[in-house]
């Protein structure tokens, strides 16, 4: 094989590894992303059931060690008001807020809408 070759064939190794190496991600999505899909396709679905499979994601991101993304537990307090489940549904639009500053005019909105929190 001549130098060229060589060299080429190294290079094709190295963005083949490189290519397997994948990019970590920052949140631990779990099932999130196919729950808020079924939760917004579907709006009689079974919210218990819904509820959880996110308490389940809940608990592999923290075996991973792992962050839930922006909106985790906004729609996991929306799903406790569609189980009637107001105080549940607070603490977990007062976690977003913690958790995503940036979210604090909207859960500030849905608190208020639950007769608690601040309305700006």
């Amino acid at each position: 094989m001549n130098l060229n070759c060589r060299f080429f064939a190294a290079l094709l190794a190295l963005a083949l590894l490189a290519g397997c190496a994948g990019t970590p991600t920052l949140y631990h999505w779990g099932s999130y992303q196919p729950q808020v899909y079924t939760y917004l396709k579907a709006q009689d679905g079974d919210h218990n059931a819904e509820i959880l499979a996110l308490q389940k994601t809940q608990e592999e991101a923290r075996a991973a060690n792992k962050a839930l993304p922006p909106g985790f537990h906004a729609h996991l307090g929306m799903l406790h008001i569609a189980e009637g489940k107001p105080d549940l549904a607070r603490q977990a639009f007062e976690a977003e807020k913690a958790l995503f500053p940036e979210s604090t005019t909207y859960m500030d909105f849905m608190l208020a809408k639950l007769g608690g929190g601040e309305k700006k």
